[in-house]
């Protein structure tokens, strides 16, 4: 683990598309390639970290990515939704975190913490009542560390990861 450093949340910009995908499929991969059957997993991160896709994705005028440095570099990254491109469905004054990863190597040094407070800073200026995400049953540390910063169960929705059906718990904080 890295000792506990300064912080910085930088803009993901187009150009970033090769990094992006690196960070994220390094991170998807230490969080939960363990948990999964081998096939389900090459499948889901073939289609979700589609060098195309994520192109799209930070071109979308709705979405934002962010990525945490430490040290100049890239510990994890965060997938912001404003309307209408959400997940779900709840309304026109929410945002949604679809995404929030840290490397494993630096799990503790308060990665996600820094990456929440940047969510919830952007909730706040667009005056959203509240943010919300969902986060694999199974992943009982991210429910522990959001349930540690306010979040609370809502509902749940299927997920799925290759061939298999999973649940994503819904969760969200009020601003």
């Amino acid at each position: 683990m890295v000792e506990k450093a300064q912080i910085g949340i930088v803009p993901c910009l187009p150009t970033d598309c090769s990094l992006l995908r690196k960070i994220g499929l390094r991170a998807f991969t230490e969080a939960f390639a363990a948990q999964n059957n081998k096939a389900d997993f090459d499948s889901y991160v073939a289609k979700a970290f589609d060098p195309a896709l994520l192109a799209l994705e930070l071109e979308t005028q709705a979405s934002e990515f962010y990525f945490a440095k430490i040290g100049g570099q890239v510990a994890g990254y965060l997938k912001l939704n404003h309307p209408p491109v959400q997940e779900e469905d709840f309304g026109n004054n929410c945002l949604e975190i679809q995404r929030i990863y840290s490397l494993a190597a630096y799990y503790g040094c308060g990665v996600g913490v820094a990456l929440l407070k940047k969510a919830f800073g952007i909730s706040r200026e667009h005056g959203y009542d509240f943010v919300w995400l969902g986060v694999w049953e199974e992943n009982h540390r991210a429910i522990r560390f959001y349930h540690k910063h306010g979040f609370e169960v809502f509902g749940s929705h299927p997920f799925l990861f290759g061939t298999d059906l999973q649940t994503d718990l819904l969760m969200r904080v009020f601003m």
